[in-house]
């Protein structure tokens, strides 16, 4: 065995899981995304979706795919700098930045490689950046990529991002990233006293809106718009992978940022365009959000029916107030058994354990649909409940 097969091979974490039969990753889909699925051959209920608005099987998505993929064809065989940029890419460009209130805006093929290739690209050797402990993963793969400076912040903690700001010299750049909606645990970021700190140093900020977009604000347009921070956060970016029921993402920002980033981000520059149909979706989408506020409005209301259950249940929901609910369970193993017996009662959730958490942490992530009906919800929430009593988590 050559010495990176004997290196790998050590890692058998999930292979114990699998012999415990607990083991709950890549279970395969059979159906469409949506409300319920189908795995096995048995429907199941899905709360384990990141598609906040429940567009991803809308008609009006689905055929706006097709008929892009008639017109364009399947890809586009080529990144946006050179031959994969298309006129409805540019098109959809200008929609977004309208829609969350920015000069700009580019389109890159996933939400991944826009945090990848912005964090990594904006700032030089000399300058900061400054992250939420919590930041999302491809915001942390961006910062490694960088050569500048790297602080770091606790969770949501101002005085901590202070702190850290006062480290930094005054005549460099100071980039703040943090994610509107963190997405493991459901709580939002204290953006109107980021803002504030941001203008007493003199630092910039950039917010992901990836689990804020379709959930929070005006239509669905995020935190930012919530907040009414719009115009003091310089860069906006957003997933279409989410509420957009697609795939692909953004950042909006002023045109002297976009021109230089069109120029210098190599997630952008060396990957292929997002494909006709991914694009056709998300333009399909934004209507909808934009034209039915009464799907937005439901979403909240299944969002404090499902948070009043969980809390009347005994469950440990930290500091939640969105539709991502998490379930402390503060063990891995638990977890996994939790998640099985859970999907065998009808239910398919998400694990959150360690290292994506600390091992102290470990979660079972529930998120809401804003197609899911309340009856849904209510069976969920017995069936949580039957199962959470079985591992003494609740009376």
């Amino acid at each position: 065995m050559k010495l990176l097969q004997a290196k790998l091979s050590k890692y058998t974490e999930p292979q114990k899981a699998k012999a415990a039969g607990v083991y709950p990753y890549f279970r395969a889909i059979s159906s469409e995304q949506d409300t319920e699925v189908i795995i096995n051959g048995k429907k199941v209920l899905m709360f384990g979706s990141n598609c906040y608005t429940g567009l991803v099987n809308h008609p009006k998505v689905k055929e706006a795919a097709i008929e892009a993929i008639k017109k364009y064809g399947t890809g586009c065989a080529g990144s946006p700098f050179l031959n994969g940029t298309l006129d409805i890419h540019k098109q959809l460009e200008a929609r977004l930045a309208e829609y969350v209130g920015k000069e700009d805006a580019m389109i890159y093929s996933t939400g991944f490689g826009v945090n990848l290739g912005v964090v990594s690209t904006l700032t030089g050797r000399e300058d900061y950046i400054i992250l939420d402990e919590q930041d999302h993963a491809s915001i942390i793969e961006g910062r490694r990529l960088s050569f500048s400076n790297y602080l770091k912040y606790k969770h949501n903690d101002m005085a901590s991002l202070e702190e850290q700001l006062k480290k930094c010299a005054p005549d460099k750049v100071k980039l703040i990233v943090t994610d509107g909606v963190f997405s493991m645990e459901g709580d939002v970021a204290n953006l109107p006293e980021i803002v504030r700190l941001a203008k007493q140093y003199n630092a910039t900020v950039m917010v992901d809106e990836a689990h804020g977009i379709g959930v929070f604000g005006e239509g669905g347009r995020g935190t930012c718009n919530h907040f009414g921070v719009t115009n003091d956060v310089d860069l906006i970016m957003g997933t279409f992978s989410k509420s957009f029921a697609s795939l692909g993402g953004f950042i909006a920002t002023d045109k002297e940022i976009t021109n230089f980033l069109r120029h210098h981000s190599r997630s952008y520059i060396f990957t292929a365009s997002i494909t006709p149909a991914s694009t056709a979706a998300v333009n399909a989408a934004l209507d909808i959000m934009i034209a039915e506020p009464e799907r937005q409005q439901n979403l909240w209301d299944l969002t404090h029916f499902a948070l009043d259950g969980f809390k009347n249940m005994g469950c440990e929901i930290g500091h939640t107030s969105t539709p991502i609910i998490p379930l402390f369970i503060r063990d891995n193993y638990k977890t996994f058994g939790i998640t099985r017996d859970l999907l065998n009662e009808g239910i398919f959730v998400n694990p959150v354990v360690s290292p994506a958490v600390a091992p102290t942490d470990t979660l079972i992530r529930f998120s809401l649909m804003a197609t899911h009906t309340r009856e849904q919800v209510s069976f969920a929430l017995e069936k949580i409940h039957k199962v959470f009593k079985a591992y003494g988590l609740v009376d």
